[in-house]
């Protein structure tokens, strides 16, 4: 026994999913579909899809901001959590996925649900402050490119209801974080970004170790 977060290896990865995922056929096509593209490793594990939704089933979630959506994975997870009023606000900029994340939504009869807005994530984010959203989500999901966190963090933060969460993937970084002679720019990024949010007193947070690290954060 020990204190410390056991570490998954493929056989107990597999234990785990078999006594906890409870993912739909439609979610896992879209998974294994997206599994072929080069850029497969962008998708947000299965179990920590779910671990969103559960997010947005515990905090009764009507409205969802999502910065990065690639192939719709996880927005599929978390529209289909809310209740049937519930509306999604997805940014990204690359067509291409979007399409297939488009494809699956329509079929899940989840697409009256999501708004994809293509643009740059900054502008749709100063967009909506602009518009008055300010405190009008329940929950934002921040995978998108890591430059930009602290920045994405801070819109959020102020388009986000007291209360409300911020959630903001691959703050683990595979590990690299806590490597000293990584310094890759995107490495640097995650660092500032988790040496900032935790030292902000206008959110509790946690970094939990799903996937590669989702940082849950509550604005008080």
């Amino acid at each position: 026994m020990s204190n410390l977060t056991t570490e998954l290896d493929q056989r107990l990865q597999a234990y785990l999913w078999s006594v906890s995922l409870r993912e739909p056929p439609l979610y896992q096509r879209l998974r294994e579909e997206t599994a072929h593209l080069p850029e497969h490793n962008f998708q947000v594990a299965p179990e920590q899809g779910q671990f969103l939704a559960f997010l947005v089933e515990l905090t009764g979630a009507r409205r969802v901001l999502e910065i990065g959506s690639f192939t719709g994975y996880s927005a599929l997870w978390m529209a289909g959590a809310m209740p049937e009023e519930g509306r999604m606000v997805c940014c990204d900029v690359n067509e291409t996925w979007t399409g297939i994340a488009r494809r699956y939504w329509e079929e899940a009869g989840l697409g009256d649900r999501i708004e994809l807005r293509l643009a740059p994530a900054m502008d749709t984010l100063d967009g909506l402050l602009a518009d008055g959203a300010a405190g009008t989500f329940d929950l934002a999901f921040i995978d998108a490119d890591k430059a930009n966190y602290v920045h994405y963090y801070r819109r959020c933060l102020r388009l986000v209801r007291q209360g409300g969460l911020i959630c903001l993937d691959n703050t683990l970084w595979a590990g690299r974080v806590a490597d000293p002679d990584d310094h890759a720019p995107e490495t640097e990024a995650i660092r500032a970004f988790n040496a900032l949010i935790h030292e902000d007193p206008a959110v509790s947070l946690s970094l939990v170790p799903i996937g590669d690290g989702l940082t849950v954060a509550r604005k008080r």
